[in-house]
């Protein structure tokens, strides 16, 4: 490890008193590696036993595991179908402990790489509205790429300081993430060049940014709403303070308890000479001499049912379908995206016809609706006609509750179908990890450890010999019934389709 600032080293004496020494041992300890287990995807059980590495469970975490590094989850083929996300095991905490349902509007307000906007998505489980932000364009993309790998069908993923998303969405989120930027003092061990950093920007310059963010965060909290605070630093001027700060300019924000773990440690009150507020002791601490992680803080706020709840300026359910060069609003209100037109009885088998949903898309030509028809036919999914949206070529499938998005700048908005070109429709990846086996009735299933794999992920197209005898057409590779992604069958080939950027180079 890099060798730490004095100033920080002073600070922690100060903060830790005669844990300092457990402290500084800590830090020289064996950092500890996760993963996080995508439960929209998988269950626990069937994870458990289709695992090809050793795993420990985390005990504070439900679908959190220890993991070896040796081991190298990110070169399996799991990794690439969205099964797991790897995530150091502290900073899964924050995430596990907003509590989150199928159908409500979640925002994490700075997102990226996606650690906990993937997890937020896998509690929603496509119902609802999830909207991931980033300041940062690079980030962002970074931030989108995750999204797309855990197969997330309703993320709207922006790119805007948070000023703009809270003048666009006042009092509207039901959950929110607010995993500040911070001085990375949590990290040091983990990653030696943010000690680097922290001498460049320390804890007073993130301070003044994190209360201006916080307090964003608030107003774009409904009344009843709960947001949950974090950072990976230990210093009490970009935690207590910044906590302190939102509730002495936010009134109708109060702090709740959280889940508990017994090793967590609580908040402070005061620190040299600097009084916090009392409810601050509900505030959770993640320290690396207590428990297997790195440093971490946490604050579980609720605003208060009676706080003012300023009128919508836009309704819900704005979803526009733009195809053939036309822009109709959308025909029906309240349109859920939930599966509609099945019989009684049951959920209906792979490969069954859907209600043909394509055809009552308004705009498309009649060729462009064949084209859709003979891919469509093989997915297992009902469709909301007024929820598709088309934009020159590609067609994308947007959340049945985003509000009026103009004038914000952002990379994604739901799920991007593919391309329609002339008489054909072209599936993209990102659509390819929202199905399985159970959804497309043409897969070329292979077990984890067939050597057709690695090269499917290199981007190697295959003689129709080596695969069973199929029809041509569009097939989804899968792994163990898992999606991997898109390739087309002729006569005598299976051409790859997985994308350049995706592709591993070994």
């Amino acid at each position: 490890m890099a060798e730490l600032p004095g100033r920080f080293l002073e600070t922690m004496q100060r903060l830790l008193g005669e844990e300092y020494e457990s402290f500084l041992h800590g830090l020289d300890g064996r950092r500890q590696f996760g993963l996080r287990v995508n439960t929209a995807k998988i269950t626990l059980e069937e994870f458990a036993r289709i695992a090809p590495f050793p795993l420990k469970k985390i005990p504070w975490i439900s679908n959190g595991y220890f993991y070896r590094e040796e081991d190298a989850p990110a070169s399996h083929p799991f990794y690439a179908a969205g099964l797991y996300y790897l995530q150091e095991p502290s900073a899964m905490t924050p995430a596990s402990r907003l509590p989150v349902e199928p159908g409500e509007k979640v925002l994490d307000l700075c997102a990226a790489p996606g650690g906990k906007a993937t997890a937020l998505g896998a509690a929603l489980r496509g119902e609802g509205l999830l909207v991931v932000n980033d300041i940062n364009n690079a980030r962002a993309k970074a931030l989108l790429r995750n999204v797309e790998l855990f197969g997330i069908t309703n993320a709207f993923v922006t790119n805007e300081p948070p000023y703009v998303l809270a003048e666009k969405y006042p009092a509207y989120f039901d959950k929110i993430m607010v995993d500040a930027p911070c001085s990375g003092e949590g990290m040091f061990r983990k990653n030696p060049a943010a000690v680097e950093a922290w001498q460049e920007k320390g804890p007073e310059h993130f301070s003044r940014l994190q209360k201006e963010i916080i307090l964003h965060g608030a107003d774009m909290l409904r009344p009843g709403g709960k947001m949950l605070y974090s950072t990976c630093t230990f210093s009490p001027m970009e935690n207590e303070a910044v906590v302190s700060h939102l509730l002495e300019c936010r009134p109708e924000m109060e702090l709740i308890p959280m889940e508990d773990y017994e090793g967590f440690s609580s908040g402070l009150t005061a620190f040299d000479g600097e009084k916090f507020r009392e409810e601050c002791r509900l505030c959770r601490r993640i320290w690396p001499h207590r428990m297997p992680g790195e440093g971490h803080f946490m604050a579980l706020f609720r605003k208060k049912e009676e706080a003012v709840f300023p009128e919508e300026p836009v309704s819900e359910n704005r979803g526009y379908h733009r195809a053939g060069g036309q822009e109709n609003a959308a025909g029906a209100a309240g349109v859920s995206g939930k599966k509609k037109g099945r019989k009684k009885g049951g959920d209906r088998k792979a490969g069954a016809k859907t209600d043909r949903w394509w055809e009552r898309c308004q705009g498309f030509s009649r060729e462009q609706k064949q084209a859709m028809g003979e891919f469509f036919c093989h997915v297992n999914k009902e469709f909301a006609p007024e929820q598709i949206d088309v934009r020159g070529e590609k067609v994308y499938y947007v959340p049945s509750q985003v509000r009026d998005n103009q004038g914000l700048h952002f990379l994604r908005n739901g799920v991007y179908l593919g391309d329609l070109k002339k008489k054909r429709f072209e599936p993209s990846q990102p659509f390819a990890l929202t199905l399985s086996k159970e959804t497309y009735d043409q897969c070329i299933n292979l077990a984890e450890d067939d050597e057709k794999l690695g090269r499917y992920l290199r981007g190697e197209s295959f003689s129709a010999e080596e695969l069973e005898e199929k029809g041509c057409g569009w097939y989804l590779m899968t792994v163990e019934g898992y999606a991997l992604g898109f390739g087309k069958l002729s006569k005598v080939m299976y051409k790859n389709k997985y994308p350049t950027g995706w592709r591993k180079n070994n």
